[in-house]
C-alpha cells in the first residue's frame, strides 16, 4: 500500500512540478496559471480511473485519517457530486466490482433517502459475492428512512439525538 500511495503521489507531482530531467525543474513553471491543452490533456487522460481515486481521496481518505472528527465526513458532498458525475459518463461500466463498490460508497454515506436508494440499487448490481455488500446498504438506506440520519454520527457533529436514536443506538450500536 505505500508503495502504490507513493506512486500516484509521485505521478501527480511529476504531472505539476516536472522530471529532475526537465529544464524548468524546480522553477516556477508558466503552465500552472496559464490554459495548457498538452497538461490538460495529460490531467484527464485516464478520466475513469482519475475519477475513482479522487472519489477514495474525498471519501475514504478523510474517513480515515479524521476518524471520530466533523472532518471525517467534510468531503462527502464532493465525493457524492463525482461519483454521480462518473455514473453520469459511465466510468461504472468497466471497473472491477469491487473498484465500482468504492465508486457507490458515496450514496451509501449520505444522508438523503434519494442516494441511499440509488445505492441500494446500485449494490444489487455488484452480484452474489458482495451480497454482503447489498445488505449494508439495506441497512444504511433503513436507518435514513427511519431517522433521515445517521445516528451515531451525532456526538462527533454535535448534534443532539432524539429519545428513539438514542435508544437505537443504545441496542443496535451503529446498526450496520
Amino acid at each position: 500500500m505505500q508503495a502504490e500511495n507513493s506512486l500516484l503521489a509521485h505521478d501527480l507531482l511529476t504531472i505539476w512540478f516536472g522530471k529532475p530531467s526537465d529544464s524548468d525543474y524546480g522553477q516556477f513553471r508558466e503552465i500552472w496559471f496559464q490554459q495548457n491543452d498538452d497538461l490538460d490533456a495529460l490531467i484527464t487522460a485516464d478520466t475513469a480511473t482519475g475519477t475513482l481515486a479522487l472519489v477514495l481521496l474525498l471519501d475514504q481518505v478523510p474517513r480515515n485519517i479524521y476518524r471520530d472528527s466533523p472532518n471525517a465526513f467534510a468531503t462527502d458532498a464532493k465525493a457524492r457530486a463525482t461519483a454521480m458525475a462518473a455514473l453520469d459518463q459511465g466510468f461504472d461500466k468497466d471497473p472491477l466490482p469491487v473498484q465500482r463498490l468504492f465508486l457507490y460508497l458515496p450514496f451509501m454515506h449520505s444522508e438523503e433517502l434519494d442516494d441511499q436508494d440509488l445505492s441500494v440499487s446500485l449494490c444489487k448490481g455488484l452480484g452474489p459475492v458482495f451480497s454482503g455488500t447489498l445488505s449494508y446498504a439495506e441497512n444504511h438506506r433503513d436507518i435514513i428512512r427511519r431517522f433521515g440520519r445517521f445516528p451515531h454520527r451525532n456526538q462527533v457533529l454535535g448534534r443532539d439525538s432524539t429519545a428513539d436514536e438514542q435508544a437505537f443506538l443504545e441496542t443496535e450500536g451503529r446498526g450496520f
